[in-house]
């Protein structure tokens, strides 16, 4: 099992696919760092030999942030726009979607699960 910016690679699976396993690697990026350590992309994560793992890891290294310095990066970034009271910052710190979307209807995925609000109770008028 290769293991890749501490994260080991699952088995039986094909390179390109493998190395998107890892935070910061989308499926074009995989296949760009492929080309560059001339890696066959339909080549198994578990045949590849110590040689060419090496090449990826140093490529990667080189060119690419990626899992801990990536997820560092984003939250500094976040921090920053929080700590500048940006509007930004306001809805990351609010919990709500940052890039315009209506709010109304949607945004669950942000804003959690929907929790019932019990209806106001009719007071009947007294004579």
């Amino acid at each position: 099992m290769a293991r890749i910016s501490g994260v080991d690679l699952p088995r039986n699976k094909r390179i390109e696919i493998a190395l998107t396993y890892i935070f910061g690697i989308g499926q074009p990026t995989a296949r760009k760092i492929l080309a560059s350590a001339s890696v066959d992309k339909n080549k198994k994560s578990d045949e590849l030999t110590e040689t060419e793992v090496q090449k990826i890891r140093e490529i990667m290294e080189k060119d690419y942030r990626v899992e801990g310095d990536l997820r560092r990066e984003i939250s500094l970034s976040i921090k920053r726009l929080v700590d500048l009271g940006t509007y930004r910052g306001s809805r990351h710190r609010k919990g709500l979607p940052v890039r315009g979307q209506r709010t109304h209807s949607n945004a669950r995925t942000r804003k959690g699960p929907a929790v019932a609000i019990a209806g106001k109770k009719s007071v009947k008028a007294m004579k």
